[in-house]
């Protein structure tokens, strides 16, 4: 089973490979800002479960299974954003993608793509969901903000 980790390593190789063309442990440390050692951890790692070839100061291949799982992930993060650039969400939507996308299955993911299929179609449907958000309150009226730290790190002081 991959963990949260192993998928930002994959959808990074993935990225970086559709570039550059390649991949090298210096370049994927850069990209995901840690140090060149735990890059080659992971890709160890990543090898052991069949996810990526590798050799000592060589570049990192994806396999055919990893560029498989790569490919979802890149999907899965682009699905999320258009998901949620089209409910106009108003802050933090890549921190709100980085925080949903680890925890959502393949067919919700099916699910939220139909949604952006649907309403990308039928942009008077959109219109009708953005009456809805107007009102943009929580059940009961409940003031919940307070609940989450994640308001406070991007609410810009309101």
């Amino acid at each position: 089973m991959l963990t949260e980790s192993m998928e930002d390593y994959l959808e990074m190789i993935y990225r970086l490979t559709a570039t550059k063309g390649y991949v090298r442990v210096v370049d994927l440390a850069e990209a995901l800002n840690v140090q060149p050692s735990s890059v080659t951890r992971m890709i160890q790692k990543l090898g052991e479960e069949g996810f990526v070839c590798y050799e000592k100061y060589r570049n990192i291949a994806l396999t055919e299974r990893g560029a498989a799982v790569g490919r979802f992930l890149v999907w899965r993060d682009q699905t999320l954003h258009d998901f949620l650039t089209l409910l106009e969400a108003r802050v933090g939507v890549k921190d709100q993608v980085e925080g949903i996308e680890h925890y959502i299955t393949p067919p919700t993911m099916c699910l939220i793509r139909n949604l952006v299929l649907y309403f990308t179609a039928n942009p008077s449907r959109l219109k009708e969901l953005e009456a809805l958000r107007q009102e943009e309150r929580y059940p009961d009226g409940e003031q919940l903000e307070e609940l989450r730290a994640w308001f406070f790190r991007h609410s810009d002081g309101k």
